[in-house]
C-alpha cells in the first residue's frame, strides 16, 4: 500500500519542473508526416480526380476527422519540419530558402529552442523519431563516397558519430536518416548503425515502428514518424511495383498508403488505438519529379484542384492532407474547414495536456484542439506561406496575397519569367471562390493588398504571429517584395 501511495504522489508532483495534470489518462500521441505527398494522393480527398488507390488512409479519414484547408509550413521539406517541432516559422531562422543539404550541417534547431519532444519529455512522455530528419547534424567522419549516381546512395560512413541530432532535440530514441540524398546512411540513437539500399528504407522504418507499438513504453509516447516516401528516389518495393495503374509514383503512394496501415493494425493489435492521437499529413505538395505531367495525363491531379506543386507559393505547394483520429474525442468522419498549420501542433499539445508554454515558446502556433473536438469551430485567424526560393505568401480569411509575381519556385511561370511578361508584382486572390488561383485581384482591392502587407510586416517584426512580448528573429528576414 505504501509503495502504491508513493506512485500516487509520485504522478502528482512535477517533472523537470512542470506540472503533470493527473485524471484521465494522458493519449498516446504519433504524428506520421510523409514526404511529397500531395493533397490530391489521398482517393478520399480527390475522389474524381485521384486515381490512386488509398484504402488506408481513407479509412483513417472516415474513423477520424478530416481538415480540408491544412498546412505546412512551406513548400518544402526542412522548414515545415522546423515549424512542425517548434511552433515557429522556418524563415525567422538562418534558413529563408530552400533546404539543408542534408550532409555536414549545423543543426536548424538551436540547443535552447524548447521542441514539442522535449516538452513532452518534461511532462512523463517517452520520444521516439523514426524516419527521416532532415534537420540538420554534423560528424567528425568524412561523407562516404556513393557507388552510384542513384539518389540516397551517400551518406555517412559505418559507425560515424552524430553531433546534434534527434536525441539532442527532445527525443529518447532515433532510428532513420538525414534526407533523400543520403537515406542509405541509417542512423540509430547517435551513430550510423547500418547502410542499406534506399529501396529497403521505407519497408524497414516501418517494421521499426511497428516493432516499437508492439511494445510500448509503460508511460505515454509519442511518436513521431516522418517517412521517406513518396519522394525520389521512388523506388516502391518488388510487391507494389505496378500495382497503381499510373507508374511508379502511383505505386509508392500505394505503397506508404500500405505503410500507414501497418501503423494502425499495431495500434489495434497491441490495443492502444482507443487512447492514441493519431495525425497523418504531409510536409508539402507532390513535387513535379513525380511525373505530374504524366500523371494528370492519366486523370491523376495531385494537388487536386489546387494550383503548383512542392516549391511553389500557389496552395498546390503546401496545402496538404491532414487527418486526425482519437476514438471518444474525435468525431468520425468528420470534416473541418478551419485554417490550420503543422506549425500548430506544438500549441495544441500543449493545450491537450492543460499546460501553458513557457512565453518564449512557440510563437507561431495556434491550438486547434477546439476544431478536434467540434468541426464547426474557425480555425486561425492569418498564416503566412514561404516557397523554396523564399518568397511569402500572406492568409487571411478568404483573402491570400502571394508576394510575387510567379510561382516562387519551380512552377510556370516562375517568378523571373512572370516579370519577363510584366506581370503584376503580387497576386491578389480570392481563395474560396478561386481555389485555383487563376484571377488575380490585386488592381481591384488594393487596399486588401495594403491590409494583408502591413499584417505579415508586424508578424516579422514582432518576431511572433501570436500574442506575447514580441521576440527576436535569429537574423533579419529577408523581405523580397522590398526589392521589386
Amino acid at each position: 500500500m505504501k509503495i502504491i501511495t508513493l506512485l500516487f504522489i509520485a504522478a502528482l508532483v512535477s517533472i523537470e519542473g512542470h506540472a503533470v495534470e493527473t485524471g484521465s489518462p494522458r493519449p498516446n500521441i504519433i504524428f506520421i508526416l510523409a514526404d511529397d505527398l500531395g493533397y490530391g494522393d489521398v482517393q478520399a480527398l480527390n475522389p474524381e480526380r485521384g486515381k490512386v488507390a488509398t484504402p488506408h488512409l481513407d479509412k483513417l479519414a472516415s474513423q477520424g476527422m478530416v481538415f480540408t484547408d491544412a498546412h505546412s509550413g512551406s513548400s518544402v521539406c526542412t522548414p515545415t519540419r522546423y515549424g512542425l517541432l517548434t511552433g515557429r516559422y522556418s524563415w525567422r531562422t538562418r534558413l529563408q530558402k530552400g533546404v539543408l543539404d542534408g550532409g555536414n550541417d549545423e543543426p536548424l534547431i538551436s540547443a535552447e529552442r524548447l521542441t514539442v519532444g522535449r516538452f513532452l519529455q518534461q511532462h512523463g512522455y517517452q520520444t521516439a523519431c523514426i524516419g527521416k530528419w532532415h534537420l540538420g547534424f554534423q560528424s567528425e567522419a568524412a561523407p562516404r563516397a556513393a557507388k552510384s549516381k542513384q539518389m540516397g546512395s551517400g551518406g555517412l560512413p559505418l559507425a560515424a558519430q552524430i553531433i546534434g541530432g534527434p536525441t539532442t532535440r527532445g527525443f529518447d530514441l532515433f532510428w532513420g536518416c538525414s534526407n533523400a540524398r543520403t537515406m542509405s546512411s541509417v542512423i540509430e540513437g547517435d551513430h550510423v548503425a547500418e547502410i542499406l539500399p534506399p529501396i529497403e528504407i521505407l519497408p524497414r522504418l516501418t517494421q521499426r515502428a511497428v516493432e516499437y507499438l508492439s511494445a510500448p513504453p509503460q508511460q505515454p509516447f509519442f511518436l513521431y514518424l516522418p517517412l521517406t516516401s513518396p519522394h525520389t528516389p521512388i523506388l516502391p518495393s518488388p510487391e507494389w511495383q505496378g500495382k497503381s495503374g499510373v507508374g511508379a509514383y502511383g505505386d509508392f503512394v500505394m505503397q506508404t498508403d500500405a505503410c500507414v496501415g501497418q501503423i494502425l493494425t499495431a495500434l489495434d493489435t497491441a490495443h492502444l488505438a482507443e487512447n492514441t492521437l493519431v495525425i497523418f499529413s504531409s510536409d508539402n505538395g507532390c513535387s513535379p519529379q513525380a511525373g505530374t505531367t504524366e500523371l494528370e495525363k492519366q486523370g491523376h491531379y495531385a494537388s487536386a484542384n489546387y494550383r503548383g506543386y512542392k516549391s511553389d507559393i500557389w496552395d498546390g505547394g503546401h496545402r496538404v492532407p491532414f487527418l486526425a483520429r482519437w476514438p471518444g474525442t474525435i468525431t468520425p468522419g468528420s470534416q473541418s474547414q478551419a485554417v490550420i498549420c503543422l506549425g500548430d501542433f506544438m500549441a495544441t499539445v500543449a493545450d491537450l495536456l492543460k499546460v501553458e508554454l513557457p512565453a518564449e515558446a512557440a510563437p507561431d502556433s495556434i491550438s486547434f484542439l477546439p476544431n478536434l473536438k467540434d468541426p464547426s469551430l474557425p480555425g486561425r485567424d492569418a498564416l503566412v506561406h514561404h516557397s523554396i526560393n523564399g518568397q511569402f505568401a500572406v492568409r487571411q480569411g478568404r483573402w491570400k496575397l502571394d508576394l510575387c509575381p510567379g510561382s516562387g519556385g519551380w512552377g510556370h511561370p516562375t517568378d523571373k519569367a512572370a516579370a519577363k511578361k510584366a506581370a503584376p508584382s503580387v497576386q491578389l486572390y480570392d481563395i474560396e471562390s478561386d481555389p485555383g488561383e487563376e484571377t488575380n485581384l490585386v488592381s481591384q482591392y488594393p487596399e486588401k493588398v495594403t491590409q494583408l502587407t502591413r499584417l505579415l510586416e508586424t508578424y516579422i517584426t514582432q518576431g511572433r504571429s501570436t500574442p506575447g512580448s514580441p521576440q527576436a528573429n535569429d537574423v533579419e528576414v529577408k523581405r523580397p517584395w522590398l526589392s521589386r
